[in-house]
């Protein structure tokens, strides 16, 4: 099935305002890459490895750091991409006010509880995250800060178990091949 004129104008405009919010961000790789690398993977891991057609699991894979790494309100993403894509993002969000070990635990806990969409694209933003951390990992991180993430992302993805066959074998196989 061939998307919509419209549905393509969406995720484009998502991209687009990912790319515009995120753009004095990097990644924290040793080439510092712009952090909209990330959104945009995301969104070819789902629609390109996972097979992933509903525009608004792809619209808000794009958006889904928006919220929550930028000055990026709820109102205004409502307000440009409407109450649905809106809520699967904030279902995304971690609640910066809380310590880092808190909101950790807390998406192990939620994981399960997650609509269909949102389960998607936090598959996609783990198996980002593992790629990156094999391939391009943070400048200062350990062997073992390493291991700890991909046991942390391991005990997320179990509540996200029966979204997608194809992430979850990506994400088993990440998990067996990786080399730190």
């Amino acid at each position: 099935m061939n998307a919509s004129p419209n549905e393509i104008k969406l995720l484009v405009r998502a991209i687009a305002f990912a790319s515009e919010k995120h753009s004095t961000q990097r990644r924290k790789d040793a080439a510092e890459s712009p952090y909209i690398n990330h959104p945009i993977a995301l969104v070819d891991v789902l629609a390109n490895e996972g097979n992933v057609t509903n525009i608004e699991t792809l619209c808000a894979a794009a958006l889904h750091d928006t919220i929550e790494d930028t000055a990026t309100t709820a109102d205004e993403l409502k307000s440009i991409f409407g109450e649905k894509i809106t809520s699967i993002v904030l279902e995304l969000t971690d609640d910066k006010s809380l310590p880092k070990h808190v909101r950790k635990e807390k998406q192990i806990e939620h994981a399960p509880h997650c609509s269909p969409e949102a389960k998607l694209v936090k598959l996609a933003d783990k198996i980002c995250n593992l790629r990156n951390i094999i391939t391009a990992p943070p400048a200062d991180w350990s062997a073992e800060r390493k291991q700890e993430y991909f046991d942390w992302a391991t005990r997320v993805t179990n509540g996200l178990r029966g979204s997608n066959s194809e992430l979850e074998s990506i994400f088993s196989n990440l998990l067996k091949t990786k080399k730190f």
